[in-house]
């Protein structure tokens, strides 16, 4: 019932004021610290050149955003959601899947069938909520996206990142929302993780980055072949990236691409 009252008292909309989008930055610097901070303006220009802003409020307060940038890809607008934020107290109560939904309406309520992401390929509670949760496919994987930062988060390792396609339009999308369940496909590859992988990721650096390494590896081989990630799923004392033939999956219109 807390959860209920929680999120039913949030309300998701545009941000359109300086102020708000102080605010973003504000709650950037709560969850990820001053090392990573996108500033104001770049929100300002989002909102303005087509991107999305948009807010959590819980009353006047701003509890969480999404930031997103308009994009292009041959020749077809696509947008590219840089950054979600909620605040800490408020994770795991569907403020985050909410701000999604609100997303995917509003890019269907522009014409725009396509929304991408990306994330690090070892946060595995991620790749659930994109993959299981939300629909999302992937294909691409871009090696040290954003450089070896001095970011406590990145832990010092290079920032590989894994692209979210997210078809908001398509029939796959719509069943995953629905909840519709689809039988497991036990023959299909598997990039299979420690499921302690954020433990060892905090006490053994060099274990951390040989499993990134392997994996970014793994990716790399089933990509080229065609093929894409389609799930998350648990299995004893691992957890594992389910990949399917990218042909074989309703929706996907671009042509792969090794770049981001």
């Amino acid at each position: 019932m807390e959860q209920a009252r929680a999120t039913s008292e949030i309300e998701i909309r545009h941000c359109s004021t300086l102020a708000e989008y102080d605010e973003c930055v504000r709650l950037e610097k709560l969850v990820w610290g001053g090392n990573i901070v996108v500033p104001a303006p770049v929100f300002v220009v989002a909102h303005h050149t087509g991107g999305q802003v948009l807010g959590a409020f819980e009353g006047a307060t701003l509890v969480g955003f999404t930031l997103a940038l308009a994009a292009v890809r041959d020749a077809k607008p696509y947008l590219h959601s840089h950054m979600t934020a909620v605040r800490p107290e408020l994770r795991d109560r569907g403020v985050g899947r909410r701000l999604k939904l609100f997303q995917r309406e509003d890019a269907l309520g522009r014409g725009i069938d396509l929304v991408e992401w990306t994330f690090d390929p070892l946060d595995l509670k991620n790749a659930h909520f994109n993959l299981n949760i939300l629909g999302a496919v992937v294909r691409r994987f871009i090696p040290n996206c954003y450089g070896v930062t001095d970011s406590p988060l990145h832990g010092g390792l290079p920032t590989d990142r894994l692209v979210a396609e997210w078809w908001v339009g398509s029939q796959r999308v719509k069943s995953v929302l629905a909840g519709e369940s689809r039988a497991p496909n036990r023959r299909a590859p598997r990039i299979a993780l420690p499921e302690n992988i954020e433990a060892i990721r905090a006490s053994d650096r060099a274990a951390a980055a040989r499993i990134q390494r392997e994996t970014g590896e793994q990716f790399q081989h089933w990509f080229a072949k065609g093929y894409a990630a389609t799930s998350v799923e648990t299995r004893d004392a691992e957890i594992a990236y389910v990949l399917e033939p990218a042909d074989s999956i309703e929706g996907l219109r671009l042509p792969n691409s090794a770049e981001g």
